[in-house]
């Protein structure tokens, strides 16, 4: 078995070979940094570009507005109500009225959806759940309440 022989003798030797390697440590990180960002710059450059088309197509900011969190206070369920619900009003209930009603009773629902929020919607919901739920019957502790507990005057300290 053949042994490297080391190149470090004493403690001065050491020092150098420990500057060395903190020297070729910063050298690959900022070589690996420079590569990162020239990566990451080729991998946005498409997406800049799909953007920049974007920008283009009308309705694309509306769709954009419609997830992203704004400040008009909407959440989730606003947004999808507002999509949905004339979706599914002109499908299943519209299907043989003309344009202009359809028109009508979109901007309506948007109009009633905006309104709505999760809270409201979990506030009907709860309020509906008390009025179908039976009241809730008061127990009679004493007479069910069985304590085999340790009585208070034993001698267990």
């Amino acid at each position: 078995m053949m042994r490297k022989e080391s190149k470090i003798k004493n403690l001065s030797d050491l020092r150098l070979e420990i500057a060395r390697l903190d020297a070729l440590a910063k050298a690959q990180e900022n070589y690996l940094g420079d590569q990162y960002q020239l990566l990451s710059e080729k991998v946005a450059a498409p997406m800049r570009f799909v953007k920049s088309l974007a920008t283009w197509v009308p309705g694309v900011n509306f769709t954009k507005g419609l997830f992203e969190k704004g400040s008009n206070e909407e959440d989730w369920l606003s947004r999808v109500l507002r999509i949905g619900l004339p979706v599914v009003l002109n499908r299943f209930f519209l299907r043989k009225a003309g344009f202009i009603k359809r028109a009508l009773v979109t901007l309506l629902s948007q109009q009633a959806a905006s309104a709505l929020n999760k809270d409201t919607v979990a506030g009907l919901i709860s309020k509906v759940a008390e009025f179908i739920r039976p009241p809730a019957k008061r127990r009679r502790r004493s007479s069910r309440h069985k304590d085999y507990g340790i009585p208070p005057d034993s001698e267990t300290y």
